[in-house]
């Protein structure tokens, strides 16, 4: 099995795919991973931050005291889980972390944004491969209110800085008319301190680019013309955000992060129990869901890719 197939997050357990809440609680306390990836998803992360910080980077001024909260959070999980990568040595309020990977040392004033050459979430979001998103609560609902967003999946974070959670996700088909939209609400606000969950979100993507924003559709959306039976395995790649929730214990807001991972389907078709099931699950994919995942164009062609390579299977 190949290193691409090892790290990724396959998304399905049935052959049918339904638009749900799939959140799990989480066995390990942990907001990250460190995957093969990490350095080249750093390095893009920072150039998308400093020539595209507008659309990367949003926070609201009430936002510093959760922004630290998540710092220290996240500091925690990767001391705690990778300490061969990273270090934290605290002096009461005087902290220095040390990232190991990247050779690099900030000592800082916790709590003291003038110490950090950067907003503390921003700080702590370039050493991450996820993005990181603060959920602040308040008046019984949760608000979109500081993120750093570099890799997302054909939304902005500049559009949505400030929504509501029933405002940020009314795009989606059937999430207010299914009751959806209070049942995950209901949900998040319950989540409690200490009692993490996560869930897995899929979606096909022409090409490998990680930053698929609004802002940029008229790059990358230009791929999705591109697809045919014959370059399908190459171009067109399973993308798989890894999506974990926690809450936080001072703040009571929420950090949401999320993890994408990008798979070409010549990797996936390597995988038979995977060829077989997600050819079954895109087959039968409701046309709402279809074109709600910008799947409209080029589904058929990868169907056929993926019936030719079944084909090949079973000649064998």
């Amino acid at each position: 099995m190949t290193g691409l197939l090892t790290d990724f997050p396959y998304p399905f357990k049935e052959d049918v795919y339904r638009y749900s809440n799939n959140s799990i609680p989480l066995e390990t306390s942990n907001s990250i991973e460190i995957t093969q990836g990490y350095k080249a998803d750093i390095q893009l992360k920072r150039r998308l931050l400093t020539h595209s910080r507008e659309r990367c980077y949003q926070s609201l001024p009430h936002t510093l005291a959760g922004q630290w909260e998540i710092v220290e959070l996240v500091i925690e999980h990767l001391t705690v889980h990778y300490p061969e990568y990273f270090t934290v040595n605290k002096n009461g309020s005087s902290w220095t972390f040390a990232n190991r990977i990247l050779g690099e040392e900030q000592s800082f004033i916790f709590g003291d944004e003038s110490t950090l050459p950067c907003e503390p979430l921003e700080f702590i979001g370039k050493h991450v491969q996820e993005d990181v998103i603060y959920m602040k609560q308040r008046d019984g609902d949760l608000f979109l209110d500081a993120g750093q967003l570099c890799f997302p999946a054909n939304w902005s974070l500049a559009f949505d800085l400030g929504m509501s959670f029933k405002e940020i996700h009314s795009p989606i088909p059937g999430f207010k008319e299914e009751g959806l939209d209070d049942r995950i609400l209901r949900f998040l606000l319950k989540l409690e301190s200490g009692s993490p969950w996560w869930r897995k979100n899929w979606s096909l993507m022409a090409g490998n680019r990680m930053d698929t924003s609004l802002e940029t559709f008229d790059v990358w959306g230009q791929e999705r013309k591109k697809v045919t039976k014959e370059n399908a395995g190459k171009l067109v790649h399973l993308r798989v955000e890894v999506q974990k929730l926690f809450r936080l214990p001072r703040t009571m807001g929420i950090l949401f992060t999320i993890h994408t991972h990008l798979l070409p389907l010549e990797e996936l078709c390597s995988k038979p129990e995977w060829l077989f099931q997600f050819y079954e699950i895109l087959r039968g994919l409701p046309p709402h869901i279809t074109e709600y995942k910008g799947l409209s164009l080029f589904k058929d062609q990868v169907i056929e890719y993926l019936q030719d390579r079944i084909g090949e299977r079973n000649w064998q």
